[in-house]
C-alpha cells in the first residue's frame, strides 16, 4: 500500500469516526449541563422564576396550578388549550418527589391558587435523582398536600400514570411499583379528605401498560393521552366550582 493510499484510507476512517464523536460531545455536553444544574440548584428553583414573577406582576388569578414531571409538563405543550387562563403548569422533566417539594412555596404557593394538581413519582421509582424507598415517596407526596392545605390550597393528589418500562432504565420493573404509588395515594387522600384523581382506568391495559395510542414511547402520553385525561379531570374541576 503506497504512503498516499495509506493517508487516503487514515482521512476516510477518521471522517466515518466524526458524527459518532460528535454525539458523544453532544451527550456529555447535556449530561455536563445537567450535572451543573443539579449542583448549583438541585430541585430547579431557576426554572419557572421568570414565569413566576411575570404571573406575579400581571396580578392574573390562578385557579390551579399542575405540579409535576415530565408528563405534567408535556401536557401544556400537547394540549395548550387545555392550560387556558388561571391553569398553571409547573411542570419539570425527570424530576422526583423531594425536588417537587422544594419547589412548592415558589412555584404554587406564591401564586395563592384554589387547587394543586400533583401528580408525581415516575422518576422516583426510575431513581431519577438516587435509590428511594416507597416510603420516602409516599412522604414527599404527603408533605406536599400538607403544605398546599396549611396554605389554604384544596389538593387533588393525581395517580401516577401507567407504564410497563422506561426506555431510559431498560430491565427496570415498574408496573407493581406504579399500582402500591396510586393504591397509598387512594389511601391516603380518603383518610385525609382529599380529592384523588385515577387515570389509570382512562389510560391502562389491563397487564398495566398504557393503551395503544395513548403515548408513544410507553410513559409520556401522546395529544391522545392526555385527552383521555382531560375528560377524567374536567368533572372533578367543574364539581370544585373552576372554569371547565
Amino acid at each position: 500500500m503506497t504512503p498516499d493510499r495509506r493517508h487516503f484510507l487514515g482521512l476516510a476512517a477518521a471522517s466515518a469516526l466524526l458524527p459518532a464523536a460528535a454525539c458523544a460531545a453532544q451527550e456529555e455536553s447535556w449530561e455536563v449541563k445537567h450535572q451543573r444544574q443539579l449542583a448549583t440548584d438541585w430541585p430547579w428553583l431557576g426554572r419557572y422564576a421568570a414565569d413566576n414573577a411575570a404571573l406575579a406582576a400581571s396580578g392574573a388569578r390562578t385557579d390551579i396550578v399542575f405540579m409535576g414531571d415530565s408528563i405534567t409538563e408535556g401536557w401544556r405543550g400537547s394540549r395548550p388549550a387545555f392550560f387556558r387562563p388561571g391553569r398553571v403548569g409547573r411542570g419539570i422533566s425527570g424530576q422526583t418527589t423531594p425536588q417537587m417539594v422544594l419547589r412548592m412555596m415558589a412555584d404554587v404557593v406564591a401564586h395563592r391558587p384554589r387547587y394543586v394538581h400533583i401528580m408525581a413519582g415516575t422518576n422516583d421509582i426510575a431513581g431519577n435523582t438516587g435509590p428511594m424507598t416507597a416510603a420516602q415517596t409516599h412522604d414527599n407526596l404527603a408533605m406536599m398536600a400538607m403544605i398546599a392545605r396549611q396554605a389554604g390550597i384544596g389538593v387533588l393528589l393525581a395517580s401516577v400514570p401507567p407504564a410497563d418500562g422506561f426506555p431510559w432504565k431498560p430491565g427496570l420493573a415498574t408496573v407493581a411499583p406504579i399500582r402500591a404509588i396510586n393504591a397509598w395515594a387512594k389511601d391516603y387522600a380518603a383518610k385525609n379528605r382529599i380529592t384523588f384523581v385515577d387515570y389509570t382506568p382512562a389510560l391502562a391495559t389491563p397487564a398495566g401498560a398504557m393503551r395503544p395510542g395513548f403515548a408513544d414511547d410507553g410513559v409520556h402520553p401522546t395529544p391522545a393521552g392526555y385527552a383521555a385525561m382531560e375528560k377524567v379531570l374536567t368533572p372533578i374541576l367543574r364539581a370544585k366550582g373552576l372554569p371547565a
